[in-house]
């Protein structure tokens, strides 16, 4: 499955930061870890810091599936909103799922800190406001549910609005304290990096073919036709997924995004916080730690590579019409523009924890617009899992909930 498109900032920006051999021999672990992404690489993060031997394999250069796609906003905020998802799942449930991903920016910055990133991790509010008139009501709603819930929120009015950040045409919106952004594809080759330098092994370009399952081990045969014998694996495979288990448990879609010439002046109101709006399906800036704004939405079910990546000029327009909206006379010099792919679920919750059909196995697959907070969440869940143990958010991230 093709999970990007056309030019990727980050992909351009970084270039190819590291590169792994293939497997050329028999190999015998702990855990093995499949998927090379910012996920992969929070996972191998905790099962080295936990003291297991581990190793990771991608069938791509490592990053360069759909890491090197995402726009990397880092928001506790759920694509399902809190007051709904407390109607779908209940108050405990949807509550603990919101905090965990506002703990998972807490987590990230600790982990910056502690590796010396050099990714641009920043701190950032959040600004998400009313498009149409009509979303008032339920958006008043959802500031109340995370008022009640002890989330760091302000309402501001539209005026508000216009004076802080200088968009209009809106109709108020909720402003949070809690938020970040950072850029994930080179977050994950250093956390590779600080990792392998602890012990962890990576195989790039090399694809799992075939899984025998034992008794205490399974018995991984990739392309190459070599083995590797591990006690657990942990599938860190995202989208991807779909090809893998057969159940219809995600919807894929396709997003797509536009980034800015660098121009510092311009920004310099939002440089500080991330905004989305209520629009279906809704779009999303933040500017970069170099001086750029990123834009994107218009998404679109996911059929195939190419249809998507027909559409390109045709979202790069509408994304541009909806930023013209709100920001009038501003003029937007495109830089980069692209496609990636990402997963939809009917509560907007990732799906994190064992399958019937997998033995000796564990999913950590980050859905919708918090795919990286979701992983951070999977760092505890996955080392609960090694030690036969339950966490509090299994009941709500299982498959076949």
């Amino acid at each position: 499955m093709d999970l990007k498109s056309n030019e990727p900032f980050w992909l351009i920006k970084n270039g190819i930061i590291e590169s792994y051999p293939s497997l050329k021999s028999n190999e015998e672990c702990d855990v093995l870890i499949i998927g090379g992404g910012i996920t992969g690489s929070l996972i191998t993060q905790q099962m080295i810091k936990d003291g297991y031997k581990t190793i990771l394999i991608d069938k791509r250069e490592v990053c360069n599936g759909s890491t090197s796609a995402t726009t990397s906003m880092l928001q506790y905020e759920i694509d399902v909103p809190l007051y709904e998802l407390i109607e779908k799942i209940g108050e405990k449930g949807a509550v603990e799922s919101y905090k965990a991903c506002s703990d998972a920016i807490d987590t990230l910055e600790m982990l910056s800190k502690l590796i010396r990133s050099d990714a641009g991790f920043k701190r950032k509010k959040s600004l998400y406001f009313a498009s149409k008139k009509k979303d008032v009501k339920w958006l008043k709603e959802e500031y109340k549910a995370r008022k009640k819930a002890g989330f760091n929120v302000k309402w501001l009015e539209a005026e508000q609005i216009v004076d802080q950040f200088g968009f209009e045409n809106t109709y108020g919106g909720i402003l949070s304290k809690q938020g970040a952004s950072i850029d994930a594809f080179k977050f994950a080759h250093e956390l590779f990096t600080h990792n392998v330098k602890k012990g962890l092994k990576i195989f790039d370009k090399t694809e799992m073919k075939k899984v025998e399952y034992h008794k205490g081990f399974n018995l991984v045969t990739v392309d190459s036709g070599h083995q590797i014998k591990t006690k657990k694996i942990i599938y860190c495979i995202g989208y991807e997924s779909k090809n893998l288990i057969k159940e219809d448990f995600v919807d894929l879609k396709s997003t797509f995004a536009v980034v800015s010439e660098i121009d510092d002046d311009k920004f310099k109101n939002i440089s500080s916080t991330l905004v989305w709006n209520t629009d279906e399906p809704y779009i999303y800036m933040r500017t970069t730690d170099d001086g750029r704004l990123l834009i994107g939405g218009g998404d679109e079910d996911f059929n195939d590579a190419q249809k998507r990546d027909a559409l390109l000029d045709k979202k790069e327009k509408e994304i541009l019409k909806n930023l013209k909206k709100i920001k009038p006379d501003y003029q937007f010099y495109k830089d980069f523009v692209w496609a990636g792919t990402f997963g939809e679920t009917k509560d907007g919750l990732p799906y994190i924890g064992e399958h019937k059909k997998f033995k000796n196995s564990y999913f950590v697959l980050g859905f919708g617009g918090n795919g990286i907070t979701f992983s951070v969440t999977g760092m505890e869940m996955t080392s609960q899992f090694m030690k036969n143990k339950k966490h509090l958010l299994s009941e709500y991230f299982k498959f076949g909930r």
